[in-house]
């Protein structure tokens, strides 16, 4: 199974019992956002200086400033004073600490690494000693003085790069002087005093901190033998000869400066001459989009209106009218209407493209969003609630997401690039850190692991027991109790959450009114066109910074690829017919037919409710309408699950439980959900209605309930609630119990309004599933991957419901799958894209010349197309010439030769006849079918093994239904689908397929463990178990798995494994 994400770091606290205020501040430090260098987070870091009592620290990462927000959070916490700088290291001079001493020198360092990483490339910074002397205004200079010695028998360069240095700054350049407990620390410290009263720059302490404690030394040394590339045996030089590069306390600096204690005092000076703080950072959104003479609230006022009168072609309502006010008034206080507006601009644009879009989130609470298009949940519909999207009380910034189709959301962003130009528009970062099995492995490496154990310990590793733990490390050969073992283990904790580099959030863009590079840096990303910022949205979100997510959607590209196939059949096959002209707007609402096939959990590839928790719970809440496929969406998740909502529903849906409510306060909440809390804003509702809270101290109370663990937050939160309520006249009971299940929400409720938005998705997947198969088909194999299901069920679901499929064939195929007409009928045309290792531009090139005039022979093809033998040979693995009477062997043989390889011939036709080659088997045909594209239309590799399995008491997946419940069954079939939810208390639910359908395992921890190297990788399985039924829902709770993958080698069936 695929790694799985690791639980979010928490911050450590503040110091409770720190030293007293010392005269020292430090100057020098790296954190892990020096990547590979740093062993320690900023937090630690700055807490660690607080408990010492440091006057001051200096976050200085290489030629970055990354790391500097969630210091900033930290210090303001602890109370510590926080230099803002960074080590820059010039390719011409000795590396330089710069520190801000107010914004305008802070935008100076900002500009300066923006340009030093936009001249190189991803994750590299090219920056010459002139670039900082243009930068230079505002910033202190502290140059460590170690380099301009160790380099003094061979070169004056790097002495004269501090001369250079002094020339630039003036009285703002230091020279530091660092000593780590060395052999001649008074002889190297009488050196740098000399060169530094030489080149009339003062002498500074400073001690070139990595980590924050001494006993983080060794994963220093697992970080920079990651970085060279080595083992730490083969570190030599690279490795720093002791671990005295922590957190040191003024006094223990003064005891190692005895002989210079100015040098220490000195440091107090440049902290004092450095008063910048990120709070001073001011975020400034364009407004531009406004027209010449007007201002953003009153033109986001003209917009707001003139869509909802669209929107309301009978009129607005009231309610709709009280939101718009509402909204706007708040809007305008807080000085969002820009923010809204270039929101609106974007989507504006995608629709003038021709490009699916919707906005989703807590954005869909907005009934402003809404009328400007940019959410498609009515208000007048749904119960929204604005200030889970914005309010007083937030302390952070508004957060719309728009989901775009994701083969067309560049053109979006590079729309952002080309509309507000590179130094005021960027992407967010995402920040990339350690998990558990890319720790493994570079851990295991570094500690001269073989490959072939470190193989081993990843790919075998599971969220296991502490028991299980010692049988994983056995198996890999390592002995538990071993001295080495323990370091290992240790090392791997150590490691899981530091970032390994910087990458590009999904879509997150910032674009500013001024120059973005003089609030952040700006660097290149790895992907051509795009740049990204250094700081993550956590770090946008602390500074209160706007940014919108432009996120691409799958579905929505589906969508739309779905409505221009049914367009293009009806207009060539159907002419005389009017037309569909379908669009999310006009898809017929409430199709009963639609909603017969959802309770039947007949809903493969269908948006949102096509997982195995979806497809189970459908038949037992039975969707009828639109609202209940918005709880269906919402109900599985694990905040309703962790809150012990969703079997009260289920009952009180059924008839089985009544639906009661203490007073009205609460049915005007719940009403819509059968009196149980289903939805966030529904938690939020009942703290303002049940215990007194405003809209705003709801939506705190929402925030901190994904902190419920850490109990300084939530505990105000509980009191407030409860005394809440029973000074409304609720009982302690009702009230504990109410508090409990919207605890159980944590940061895992869903939203109804994202809900509602997904639901609208859900719905026009299905009802395109239902009325037009063989598109929906087609659309979802064009814009894969997404979703949980392979092209193989896609197809063998479409089959299922009377479409059919016709094989890749270079006479009739393009490179997406197409529509081809029986009997005034859509038939399914699988493209050239289902062949492994066949290039789109290849497949394109066949089309074109086709389209000339079509192929008459494999002989005219392969002269015509000038393939090489690589790619005929892919097609003829792939039986694509069927068309020209030739099946997979005889190409295959055909294919051989490599014409290009004898031009004298390449005009003949006429070649050498192939020999009689053997017929080759059905089951071979199958298994050559699925080498080569992933799946089979001449049946199932299972099916040859129909008898043997039989006679193993294997029973059909279509046969199970008619099984009795409670019994032991065995059933067989290929691996779809491996899920590890966290909140399932670690059971894995599997999904099996054979021929004539699909099978739920239930793989309980117990059984995981004692089968884990078949479960984990079989590509095929025999599983018995107890068959078990509810509501038209089967599953196997297995208790015993065999391996099958050997009888079906050779073909190609990737499962989708979730966490």
């Amino acid at each position: 199974m695929p790694d799985q994400p690791p639980a979010k770091r928490r911050a450590t606290s503040a110091p409770l019992n720190s030293q007293p205020v010392g005269c020292y501040a430090e100057l020098h430090c790296r954190t892990n956002f020096s990547f590979l260098e740093g062993a320690s987070h900023p937090d630690e870091l700055v807490n660690k200086a607080a408990e010492l009592g440091l006057s001051a620290l200096a976050i200085t990462d290489r030629n970055s400033v990354s790391g500097v927000v969630r210091a900033h959070t930290a210090a303001k916490n602890a109370g510590l004073k926080l230099l803002i700088g960074a080590e820059i290291t010039p390719v011409d001079a000795t590396p330089v600490v710069l520190l801000a001493t107010d914004r305008k020198a802070y935008a100076q360092l900002s500009l300066l690494i923006t340009h030093g990483r936009r001249n190189a490339a991803k994750g590299e910074c090219l920056l010459t000693i002139d670039d900082v002397a243009k930068h230079s205004d505002g910033l202190l200079a502290c140059v460590p003085l170690s380099p301009c010695l160790s380099h003094q028998q061979n070169s004056s360069d790097q002495q004269n790069s501090l001369y250079r240095y002094r020339e630039c700054f003036g009285s703002r350049c230091y020279g530091l002087a660092e000593l780590h407990h060395g052999p001649h620390d008074e002889l190297l410290l009488h050196r740098m005093s000399r060169l530094s009263t030489e080149a009339g720059v003062p002498l500074t302490a400073a001690n070139d901190v990595h980590y924050h404690t001494p006993e983080r030394q060794p994963l220093q040394d697992v970080l920079t033998a990651i970085r060279h590339g080595c083992t730490v045996a083969e570190l030599g030089c690279h490795r720093f000869p002791n671990g005295e590069r922590h957190l040191k306390s003024a006094d223990t600096m003064r005891r190692l400066f005895e002989s210079m204690p100015e040098a220490v005092a000195r440091t107090q000076e440049v902290a004092d001459r450095c008063s910048f703080s990120l709070d001073e950072l001011r975020y400034e959104y364009p407004e531009e989009l406004c027209p010449e003479g007007r201002d953003p609230d009153s033109y986001l006022e003209q917009l707001t209106w003139e869509g909802a009168n669209d929107r309301y072609s009978n009129g607005i309502p009231r309610k709709v009218g009280d939101l718009l006010n509402h909204e706007l008034k708040l809007i305008r206080e807080l000085q969002y209407a820009a923010y809204f507006l270039t929101v609106w601009d974007l989507v504006r644009f995608a629709r003038q493209r021709g490009i699916l879009c919707q906005g989703r989130g807590s954005a869909a609470n907005s009934a402003v969003c809404y009328c400007l298009g940019v959410t498609a949940v009515d208000p007048d519909r749904f119960n929204t609630l604005f200030e889970r999207f914005i309010s007083h009380e937030r302390d952070e910034p508004p957060d719309i997401d728009v989901d775009f189709e994701h083969e067309r959301r560049e053109e979006v962003i590079q729309y952002i690039y080309e509309k507000y130009g590179r130094e005021r528009a960027g992407m967010t970062a995402a920040l990339i850190t350690y998990r558990t099995r890319s720790a493994i492995r570079d851990v295991g490496k570094v500690l001269g692991f073989s490959v072939d154990r470190i193989n081993r310990l990843s790919k075998s590793h599971d969220r296991t027991s502490p028991e299980e733990s010692q049988s994983w490390l056995r198996s890999s050969g390592l002995d538990p109790k071993a001295k080495r073992t323990k370091q290992f283990l240790a090392l791997v904790d150590q490691i899981k959450h530091f970032p390994r580099h910087l990458s590009q959030h999904v879509g997150g863009m910032i674009f500013t009114r001024g120059r973005l590079s003089e609030l952040v840096p700006i660097e290149n990303a790895s992907m051509p066109g795009r740049t990204v910022v250094q700081w993550d949205k956590n770090d946008l979100d602390a500074l209160g910074i706007l940014k919108v997510d432009c996120l691409s959607l799958g579905m929505l590209t589906a969508l739309r690829k779905c409505f221009d196939l049914i367009d293009k059949f009806e207009t060539e096959h159907s002419p005389s017919n009017p037309r569909s002209n379908l669009t999310l707007a006009t898809i017929p609402a409430e199709d009963p037919g639609v909603y017969e096939m959802i309770q039947k959990a007949d809903t493969v590839g269908v948006f949102q409710i096509e997982s195995r928790a979806q497809m189970s719970m459908l038949p037992r809440l039975k969707p009828a309408r639109f609202y209940d496929l918005v709880i269906e969406i919402a109900i599985v998740r694990p905040g309703p699950i962790q809150g012990d909502m969703v079997h009260p529903y289920l009952r009180r849906k059924a008839g089985l439980e009544a639906v009661t409510y203490p007073d009205e306060r609460i049915r005007s909440v719940l009403d819509r959900t059968l009196g149980v809390p289903i939805f966030q804003e529904q938690a939020m509702q009942l703290a303002v209605v049940a215990a007194g809270f405003t809209p705003g101290e709801a939506d705190q109370l929402r925030r901190a309930m994904g902190a419920w663990r850490r109990r300084g937050i939530i505990d105000g939160f509980y009191k407030k609630f409860i005394d809440g309520m029973l000074g409304n006249g609720y009982d302690i009971d009702f009230a504990e119990r109410l508090f409990k299940q919207i605890q159980g929400f944590g940061e895992y409720g869903f939203p109804e309004s994202h809900s509602a938005s997904f639901a609208l998705l859900a719905y026009a997947s299905s009802w395109l599933k239902r009325y037009h198969p063989a598109a929906f088909t087609a659309a979802l194999i064009n814009s894969h991957p997404m979703g949980f299901y392979a092209p193989a069920q896609l197809v063998a679901d479409a089959k299922r419901h009377g479409v059919e499929v016709r094989p890749v064939d270079v006479g009739h195929s393009e490179w997406d799958c197409t529509l081809e007409e029986k009997n005034q009928q859509p038939a399914l045309r699988l493209g050239f894209r289902m062949i492994s290792g066949l290039a789109r531009d290849v497949a394109e090139n066949i089309v074109r010349i086709r389209n000339l005039r079509p192929f008459e022979s494999f002989d005219e093809f392969r002269m015509r197309t000038r393939l090489n033998s690589s790619m005929l040979s892919r097609l003829a693995r792939a039986d694509a010439f069927c068309s020209l009477k030739l099946s997979r062997r005889p190409a295959l043989w055909n294919s051989l030769p490599d014409q290009h390889d004898q031009p004298l011939f390449s005009r003949q036709l006429d070649k050498e006849v192939s020999p009689a080659l053997p017929q080759m088997s059905e089951f071979s045909q199958v298994i050559a079918d699925y080498r080569a594209t992933g799946l089979s239309l001449k049946g199932h590799p299972l099916e040859a093994f129909r008898t043997m399995l039989a006679g193993q008491e294997v029973t059909p997946a279509a046969s199970l239904p008619g099984c009795k419940p409670d019994r032991r069954v065995r059933v067989a079939g290929i691996v779809l689908i491996r899920q590890h939810p966290g909140t399932a208390r670690g059971i894995t639910f599997m999904t099996l397929e054979d021929e004539t359908g699909t099978v739920n395992l239930v793989v309980h921890p117990n059984v995981w463990s004692r089968f884990r190297t078949i479960a984990r990788t079989s590509t095929a399985l025999i599983a018995r178990g107890i068959l078990q039924r509810e509501a038209d829902v089967t599953h196997v709770i297995v208790d015993d798995l065999r391996d099958l993958s050997a009888s079906i080698a050779g073909g190609r069936y990737p499962s989708r494994d979730f966490q």
